[in-house]
């Protein structure tokens, strides 16, 4: 990989971390309200567990989408499958 496309793949990255980031705000400040609105009707039934579960799951799959070990293919990966390809 040249200069330019590790600065577009780190910018991609670092975006990626920030909307990550971002999104547990939201996480925390949704379930803040629904928890909040949940206790002012009269608690019961804890249903605000389904939108914090719901979300917590999105999250997960993001944070593996962000900091997961997929990696990045490189010429010599590709070099390598080729000769794999070649001798089987």
């Amino acid at each position: 990989m040249n200069d330019d496309e590790l600065r577009s793949l780190a910018v991609k990255r670092l975006k990626a971390r920030s909307d990550f980031y971002r999104y547990l705000l939201v996480w925390l400040a949704v379930s803040a309200i629904v928890t909040f609105v949940w206790w002012m009707t009269g608690a019961g039934y804890f249903w605000p567990g389904w939108v914090i579960g719901g979300m917590g799951i999105a999250a997960l799959f993001q944070a593996i989408d962000v900091f997961g070990k997929h990696g990045v293919i490189t010429d010599a990966a590709v070099d390598a499958e080729v000769e794999k390809l070649k001798k089987g």
